[in-house]
């Protein structure tokens, strides 16, 4: 093989390898869809077993993360359905928002609370999972008020 050809083919050979990195990996739990290009793993339905359990809010001594941790427990079917854009689905292979809550994750996250937040929100707002999901990925979350979660448990909100 000529030095000319060496070089292209370990070229192409490389570009591959590159391109097989780069795609996204498939989300842990089973099922998980990718919507729209940029749009994180999430779950159209709920199954019909058990969903994970979430951590206790007992575990942690802020506020916020116990009220995030507490509201995921309660909506956790609407947390399956719904993407993170923390992209933990590339990075620790989650296939929707309800998996950074059965680990420290969301502990660690404002996006994975700021979107827990603005789901519980929008759920009293009787918003459907497929509601909010719009929600999500328009990017509406980011304007949720985190600071009526300070305290835990939270004051009641008002409809």
């Amino acid at each position: 093989m000529k030095p000319v050809e060496r070089v292209l083919s370990t070229g192409i050979l490389l570009s591959f390898a590159l391109c097989v990195a780069w795609l996204p990996q498939s989300g842990a739990s089973s099922g998980a869809q990718t919507g729209a290009v940029g749009v994180p793993a999430y779950h159209m339905q709920v199954p019909d077993g058990p969903l994970p359990a979430t951590l206790s809010p007992k575990q942690f001594s802020e506020p916020k993360i116990q009220n995030a941790y507490a509201i995921a427990a309660r909506i956790k079917k609407t947390l399956y359905q719904q993407p993170c854009y923390c992209h933990c689905d590339r990075s620790l292979g989650h296939g929707s928002l309800l998996d950074c809550y059965v680990s420290i994750h969301a502990a660690g996250c404002e996006i994975c609370m700021r979107e827990t937040f603005y789901a519980y929100e929008q759920l009293k707002k009787d918003k459907t999972a497929a509601e909010i999901r719009d929600g999500i990925v328009r990017g509406a979350w980011q304007q949720t008020d985190v600071s009526k979660y300070q305290k835990y448990p939270p004051a009641p909100t008002r409809k």
